[in-house]
């Protein structure tokens, strides 16, 4: 596998678009940090990290409206790659729908949303757009 976090995004888009509830995903330290900011701005519902076996695994519990039943994460998108990086720096910190949805940006102080980021006044390598 070349880009794991292409394949981290597209089993969570592949849940939700099959409508799954839980989706189990190979864990890495990139992966559990990204999951924990998901969990934190309200686009899953619950996590768990099972260290059981040599990589480990991440249990993501999805979330749905209680009456329409539409997903919380309508898209996912993979914004910097393994062939063509993407970088901003503090002044031009992308706004995904208008301040709407969240960019994920991997900085020298961690990885973090672009509000995060522009607070901090810090840039990075912008991973991905979720709204």
């Amino acid at each position: 596998m070349t880009d794991p976090i292409a394949d981290y995004l597209t089993r969570i888009r592949n849940a939700v678009k099959a409508n799954h509830r839980i989706v189990e995903i190979p864990s890495s330290n990139l992966k559990k940090n990204i999951t924990k900011i998901l969990f934190e701005k309200g686009y899953i519902l619950n996590y768990k990290f099972d260290d059981d076996s040599v990589q480990g695994n991440i249990k993501i519990a999805l979330k749905y409206h209680p009456v329409t039943k539409m997903p919380a994460i309508s898209k996912l998108i993979r914004v910097s790659r393994p062939g063509l990086r993407k970088y901003a720096n503090s002044e031009n910190l992308p706004r995904v729908i208008n301040g709407l949805g969240i960019a994920i940006l991997s900085t020298s102080s961690g990885v973090i949303t672009d509000k995060e980021a522009k607070t901090l006044k810090v840039g990075g390598e912008v991973l991905c757009y979720v709204y």
